[in-house]
């Protein structure tokens, strides 16, 4: 990289004119401002206390070295202390042809030799999957790959929350109210189907604690009298005693369950690695817990709950087993993580993916592993994301009220159907290859827009913004690609081009910002941030866009120059492609 090969010589401009040893890494490089002359900025302010000179004096004696001892070079000029650089048109040509017409630029497949789990989804067996585990799963997802990108290994995976008292509601409203439906006879998705039981276990339970209220209890003694309640509290009780009867029931019910997330998770083009169920790493975190009171680690209550002492790291106590033996969340997180380690001794990294409003759990968590005298648990992190809502307000799942994920999939596909026929253009595509093409627009459209959101901040979703063909979205960018696979089509086979060719300042502008695109997926790595991706890819199809609208290319009369444009269109496609696919997002040749 050129950055790299200029940070060389100006260290050791520093030692021939100065005599000293400048660490080149310390030597700060950057993109030179849009209203001065020049490529790259070498901050001079820096290199002051060693040459003992002037910002402007010492700028020129290192720009004339620089000019000297660089041929990629062509000229310098200072401004207020700023070293600005012009790099020549050669340089940037051999560039193209060197490194951006790689299929594979921009991916890293160097062995970094680090190893990291990413944990995405990881549902509840008692509802169907809804848009806030969208921007969970795709964000999850994308990680995953930009890792990769990066030269990691990766395992994906999810935790199964398939047991506890949400999952017992669902069963014990089944078997009130079900009659026996299954997903075959009310030919639903069996996701689907227990979802229904949740919400009806709900009304049911709002229904006695009114009834409650009006015998004269107050609101909070009524809602933990409620019979039903307390009926599913003690179905709780007999699943962890591996009562036969509800244990077949707990099975029947999270195998329709599975069946149902899978049809979603093949929609999605989402696969997964490893699968962990709640209903094992549980056992693990108990043991851990009866292990960690027999050390000292715990204590145990009058009432026999058990609680982890966490004083020493500024925070509350934390509950790991009920009065009733019965364990919580933070219980089996203790088992996953450890069970993870136990499979995979050499993780560089477990990475949790989990809304904001679980920061202070895992805080929690990993205080207890770090208690527990787990040295990897500093190599654990939480994925933070805000969450995602809706104009009418925020998603409730136990009442009905959320955005289903399968009938949003299937919502941002019609409407990609919709804006597609009446755009025209597809005569000569089969019926089948046309249903492609609306699920790659609008599954692109809804996951570039989930993505392309800070992970840190919340957002709203408007779910008619993500398949405009306009502004910051899939489809605009998708529409970029297949305009430049028509325009390709019609040229001739690209030759090697001549890197003594005349360019204008678009050209190399456009070569530049490819450039940036293997440092910015390095920067989307270190962020674990797919916006960073998102944002690039942006700015780089509108610089590609006006580049297109002001140059002829098939119709240019210079047919180097022609070349050359032709395979900076060709370049330009690939790295949104390699852009696109790390964010799990298609791109068609057609649209």
């Amino acid at each position: 990289m050129i950055g790299d090969l200029l940070a060389k010589v100006v260290s050791a401009g520093m030692t021939d004119l100065y005599g000293a040893s400048i660490d080149v890494a310390s030597i700060q490089i950057q993109s030179t401002k849009k209203e001065f002359e020049g490529d790259l900025t070498v901050v001079v302010f820096p290199l002051l206390k060693v040459s003992k000179k002037g910002p402007a004096d010492t700028a020129e004696e290192l720009g004339q070295f620089v000019l000297e001892n660089c041929a990629e070079v062509d000229s310098f000029n200072v401004v207020k202390g700023f070293l600005n650089l012009v790099i020549s048109n050669s340089h940037w040509l051999q560039a193209l042809s060197d490194q951006l017409k790689s299929n594979d630029f921009g991916i890293n497949r160097e062995e970094s030799g680090k190893l990291y789990m990413v944990e995405y989804s990881s549902p509840n067996t008692n509802k169907p999957l809804h848009l806030g585990h969208l921007r969970n799963i795709f964000l999850g997802d994308s990680v995953a790959s930009i890792l990769r990108a990066n030269g990691h290994k990766v395992i994906r995976t999810q935790i199964i929350n398939d047991r506890g008292i949400h999952i017992c509601k669902s069963m014990l409203a089944w078997l009130r109210f079900g009659q026996g439906e299954t997903p075959e006879s009310a030919g639903i998705k069996g996701d689907k189907l227990v979802g229904k039981y949740y919400v009806a276990f709900d009304v049911a339970y709002k229904k006695e604690v009114e009834q409650l209220i009006g015998d004269g209890l107050d609101e909070e003694e009524a809602k933990k009298e409620a019979p039903i309640l307390k009926e599913a509290q003690e179905m709780l009780k007999k699943w962890e005693a591996k009562d036969p009867e509800i244990s077949s029931l707990w099975e029947k019910m999270n195998g329709w369950v599975y069946g149902g997330f899978n049809v979603s998770y093949k929609t999605m083009g989402v696969e997964f690695d490893k699968l962990y169920y709640e209903s094992d790493t549980y056992l693990l975190g108990k043991k851990v817990v009866e292990e960690g009171l027999k050390t000292g680690h715990y204590y145990r209550k009058e009432d026999q709950s058990v609680w982890v002492n966490l004083s020493d790291r500024k925070l509350d106590d934390k509950l790991l087993l009920r009065a009733d033996g019965t364990s919580v969340y933070m219980t089996q997180d203790i088992g996953t993580a450890i069970q993870r380690y136990q499979d995979f001794p050499g993780l560089s990294g477990l990475i949790y993916t989990v809304g904001n409003e679980q920061e202070h759990h895992f805080k929690v968590l990993f205080a207890i592993l770090e208690k527990l005298g787990y040295d990897w648990a500093q190599e654990c992190s939480h994925l933070s994301y805000g969450m995602v809502d809706l104009p009418t307000g925020k998603m409730k799942s136990r009442e009905g009220t959320v955005v289903d994920a399968d009938d949003l999939m299937q919502s941002v596909v019609e409407d990609a159907r919709n804006m597609t026929q009446e755009r025209g253009h597809l005569d000569k595509l089969s019926e089948e290859e046309k249903e492609r093409l609306y699920a790659t627009i609008g599954l692109g459209g809804l996951k570039y827009y989930l993505l392309r959101v800070d992970p840190k901040r919340g957002m709203m979703f408007n779910p008619e913004e993500s398949i405009d063909l306009n502004g910051n979205t899939g489809p605009f960018v998708q529409y970029t690609f297949a305009r430049i696979q028509s325009l390709l089509g019609k040229a001739d086979k690209l030759l090697p081009i001549d890197t003594k060719t005349g360019i204008a300042a678009s050209e190399k502008n456009l070569i530049i910002e490819l450039l940036k695109f293997p440092v910015v997926v390095g920067e989307a790595g270190k962020q674990l941030n797919p916006s960073v991706l998102v944002n690039y890819t942006y700015e780089l199809v509108k610089q590609f866009n006006s580049f297109y609208q002001t140059v002829n290319i098939l119709k240019e009369p210079d047919e180097q120059l022609k070349n050359v444009r032709l395979l900076l269109s060709d370049c330009t496609a690939n790295v949104i492609k390699n852009a696109m696919e790390l964010l799990g997002i298609q791109v068609p040749d057609q649209m």
